[in-house]
């Protein structure tokens, strides 16, 4: 338990008070172990050649001679100065004499990836936490955008104003603050923490908002501040989980996001119905709140990078040497403001837009998001205005979609156990294709859910038929997104915070967007034609993942920036 707290927010700032005297390292109670968090062979590589990975050799042209072997070439005079933990001469050109910090070994109780299970699933646990307590924030306002036109004098397309901006706050959002969880001076939980003590906070700016520009301001603001955990949740998980066990993981935080615009108008349908607009804001204050305190707690840093910085930083403390440094440290010394302006701000664009497989996926899972948020909108005029429930019923209706989530999971996870486990190689990895057969048949559920739903919500068929026909949305939404997520991370490695921040931008643009002219489009077309219309479309990319398993290594080998090892 002492471990786990440690790392969390509440315990550094323990720490800090106390100056370090309480929830020690076991550096800080034996500084004589140092040595053994020191990595010789790329201390070594350092002095010799300035970075920690193999040195290229340079071989002329008609020239068979093998280059001499690495420890030759490390032999030099005695009177240059050498790295003291390696014993190797610091190349006066290109070496750099520092001493490399890393796990101590295979076993190293520090590193996410060897936490034990129950602390494994006790992280997720948080991760889902705040995941579903800023999704819910979205749906939730929807079940008062009625009182919402009649108190601020606007129309129905303007009331959805305060969901789409919310949408987008939180598409915008990642395309900074992923990128900033990957330094690792920063890590992941003063983002995280920071962000969601804003988003608390900023609901009062919407509870009490004057008019209606400060209520649609301040509902931009809390999705933007809400974001960090919608893209960067899934490289908490990677931070845990190696490549086998991952897609369980991204399983049970795709059911919390899931969950969350689900409940939403179930809960805010009733606190609406009987307190009005600002009641489920405030509700979406006090699970959030909730939420702040409990990861303050509980929930300990999981990337990587900055467990090491803060090692360095600890055994540079205890020794006086200077030289001590991670790998990240070394690599984030030499990123410039222009490097991580071009990561932040151009990357997620450039590679969504040069890579042909990214270009097809981002848009096929905007699509699916899109749906969801305008087929979302259909619901008030079926349960509502054809089977006549009420505002808290109407919520009710969503439950179907809930249980979908609960539905494909067991199969997703048995389909994960028995096949794409005994595809992966001796050295935990998997060809990226491999991902993909789940998103076959979440492909065909999308229409299937649309088409039922829509010829199914009129008065001579009981409101049941079309609930559970909306669960097959669940299935499919499930399974093309933990495919596609998956999928992306494993083509694209060197990027993975980058993709997945581009990712979430256009799935909240099509998210955003989409709702301003959906009551329009159900009441031009009917909820049949509109839903017949929106199933259509779906159909338009059902080949997508088909083509992308019997082409997509051959894409993959012919990019710059994708993966060609598997």
């Amino acid at each position: 338990m002492t471990e786990l707290v440690r790392d969390t927010a509440f315990g550094h700032a323990l720490r800090l008070i106390t100056r370090g005297k309480v929830m020690t390292f076991e550096e800080e109670r034996d500084p004589s172990i140092w040595k053994r968090y020191v990595d010789k062979e790329k201390s070594g590589r350092m002095a010799h050649h300035g970075h920690t990975g193999e040195e290229e050799k340079e071989t002329k042209k008609g020239d068979d001679t093998e280059s001499p072997d690495r420890h030759e070439t490390w032999e030099c005079d005695d009177g240059q100065q050498r790295n003291a933990v390696s014993g190797v001469p610091v190349d006066p050109e290109k070496g750099r004499d520092v001493s490399v910090v890393t796990w101590y070994g295979d076993n190293d109780p520090e590193n996410p990836l060897n936490w034990s299970t129950p602390k494994k699933f006790f992280v997720t646990g948080m991760i889902c936490l705040l995941t579903f307590s800023v999704y819910i924030g979205s749906a939730i306002y929807s079940a008062g955008t009625q009182e919402i036109t009649m108190v601020f004098g606007v129309s129905q397309v303007a009331a959805t104003l305060g969901l789409t901006l919310f949408v987008a706050g939180y598409g915008l959002g990642p395309m900074i603050f992923a990128p900033m969880s990957e330094i690792p001076q920063i890590g992941r939980n003063p983002i995280y923490i920071g962000t969601l003590v804003v988003f608390v906070f900023f609901q009062f700016g919407v509870i009490y908002a004057k008019n209606f520009g400060m209520l649609l301001a301040f509902r931009f603001l809390t999705g933007f501040f809400g974001s960090p955990v919608l893209a960067t949740g899934g490289a908490s998980l990677a931070d845990m989980y190696r490549p086998a066990k991952r897609a369980y993981a991204i399983g049970i935080w795709g059911l919390a996001a899931i969950c969350g615009p689900v409940l939403g108008p179930l809960v805010g349908g009733f606190a609406s119905q009987h307190k009005g607009w600002q009641w489920p804001i405030w509700e979406l204050l006090w699970l959030s709140g909730f939420a702040l305190i409990v990861l303050i707690v509980c929930l300990p840093e999981t990337s990587s990078a900055n467990i090491l910085y803060r090692r360095s930083r600890r055994l540079r403390k205890l020794t006086g040497r200077t030289d001590l440094k991670c790998k990240p440290e070394i690599a984030g010394e030499q990123m410039t403001i222009k490097d991580i302006a071009m990561m932040t701000l151009i990357r997620p664009f450039s590679l969504t837009f040069t890579e042909p497989i990214l270009f097809l996926l981002n848009l096929y899972i905007a699509l699916i998001y899109g749906l969801l948020y305008i087929w979302f909108e259909s619901f008030v005029i079926v349960f509502i205005d054809i089977y006549g429930f009420n505002l808290g019923l109407e919520g009710l209706s969503f439950v179907g979609i809930l249980v979908g989530g609960f539905v494909v999971i067991g199969p997703f996870f048995a389909y994960l156990y028995f096949f794409q486990e005994p595809q992966f190689n001796e050295n935990g990895e998997l060809k990226p294709e491999k991902r993909l057969p789940p998103a076959f048949v979440g492909a065909f559920c999308i229409p299937i859910c649309l088409f039922w739903f829509g010829w199914t919500a009129n008065k001579s068929v009981h409101w049941i038929v079309p609930i559970i026909g909306s669960s097959f949305f669940t299935i499919g939404a499930f399974c093309l997104f933990n495919s596609v997520l998956n999928y992306l991370g494993d083509a694209y490695p060197e990027y993975a915070a980058s993709v997945l921040a581009g990712n979430d931008f256009f799935r909240s643009s099509f998210g955003a967007g989409f709702p301003l002219f959906a009551t329009a489009m159900y009441k031009k077309l009917g909820v049949g034609g509109a839903s017949s219309l929106l199933g259509g479309l779906s159909i338009v990319f059902i080949p997508i993942p088909f083509v992308l398993y019997k082409y997509g290594e051959r894409i993959r080998k012919a990019s710059k920036r994708a993966r060609h090892d598997l």
